[in-house]
């Protein structure tokens, strides 16, 4: 270096400046701030202390639920502190709320990243699809099977999100000819179709177990919207390929 180099000032605004361009032309850019660090760090606090939240909100009403448990099993005559019924309450409570956990899933969030246009426009049917729920008159089980069908007009529904469905809204207090219409209603909301069918075949035992007690009597639901409704023929193809 020459000995006028070494009497060059450098301005510290056009350091600066230089900097910025490095950055801008594809440079890698510097490590994230100590305050952007500390930002993270406090939002990865908050949504632990979220969790825990919600955590605690859960065990207070299993401990709730519980509680109801053990009068229930004392008015039946039971003796709740023998040892085969200690954990009996707790155990149903958290069985309840697992076969009611659909009152807190939304299913339009269930189904927003799975709805994809589509120039397909003949029948789509899932069909035989599990299905589990409590009647809400009795509080006892009833299942059976669920068959779904649409007819695409632009776009279609991952075919998974069919049977997400049928999820959701039989985790819930339930009887069967309002879950047939939840099921229908809700695919005809998320993807606008030209019709939508839905059928249910299930056993109550609350028929089975209790009144009339006919093991073998099953009960079938149907809701046809749209084209399924107006046209004879698409509701007949419909039922025939179900069957």
């Amino acid at each position: 270096m020459s000995s006028g180099d070494k009497n060059v000032q450098r301005n510290p605004s056009d350091e600066r400046q230089g900097q910025q361009e490095r950055v801008d032309n594809g440079a890698p850019e510097s490590p994230p701030s100590d305050h952007l660090a500390r930002h993270r760090s406090s939002l990865q606090h908050a949504d632990g202390q979220q969790i825990g939240h919600l955590a605690t909100q859960r065990q207070q009403v299993v401990n709730e639920m519980a509680d109801s448990y053990r009068h229930l099993l004392a008015s039946l005559g039971e003796n709740v502190e023998r040892e085969a019924l200690l954990k009996t309450p707790e155990r149903a409570a958290k069985a309840l709320l697992y076969f009611t956990k659909g009152y807190q899933e939304i299913v339009q969030e269930a189904l927003n990243e799975a709805i994809f246009p589509s120039d397909h426009d003949e029948m789509v049917i899932v069909k035989d699809i599990d299905m589990f729920t409590l009647c809400e008159h009795h509080l006892l089980p009833f299942m059976g099977k669920v068959s779904v069908a649409y007819i695409p007009c632009g776009k279609v529904l991952g075919i998974s999100k069919v049977a997400r469905i049928v999820e959701i809204y039989s985790r819930r207090l339930q009887e069967q000819e309002k879950l047939t219409k939840q099921i229908a209603q809700a695919l005809l909301e998320a993807v606008e179709p030209r019709g939508v069918a839905v059928t249910i075949e299930a056993t109550h035992l609350c028929m089975v177990m209790r009144g009339i007690q006919k093991i073998n009597a099953k009960t079938v639901t149907n809701c046809m919207l749209g084209v399924f409704r107006e046209d004879p023929k698409a509701r007949g193809e419909y039922l025939a390929l179900i069957h």
